[in-house]
């Protein structure tokens, strides 16, 4: 199980998370934030600092957000585990259900 983040960031990235998180495992992609499934702790520490309300537990996940777990999981297909989002720094990129959205106005 783990955390995932939906819609609401996208194009925002708020990063209130990323500064919550003990471990270190929400990375950064061109237009939104991503939990690493293996690195993910489940503390759910990033959950009640995210101003938008985009992060749930994966059980959770409103089903209108439920493409959201597969982005959040094959996002990191490429990459791996690389360890630590702050090793790794931005990506210029996102799961393709995350790039072929219209650009979300918060």
């Amino acid at each position: 199980m783990t955390y995932v983040i939906a819609q609401p960031c996208v194009d925002l990235k708020d990063r209130a998370c990323v500064d919550e998180c003990p471990v270190d495992c929400i990375y950064e992609g061109a237009r939104s934030l991503y939990i690493h499934p293996d690195e993910c702790i489940d503390c759910g520490a990033c959950d009640p600092v995210c101003p938008v309300e985009a992060i749930y537990y994966e059980d959770d996940l409103p089903e209108e957000w439920a493409d959201y777990y597969s982005a959040n999981v094959e996002f990191f297909r490429e990459i791996g585990s690389p360890g630590g989002a702050n090793r790794s720094g931005t990506f210029d990129f996102d799961h393709p259900i995350i790039a072929a959205l219209p650009v979300q106005s918060h």
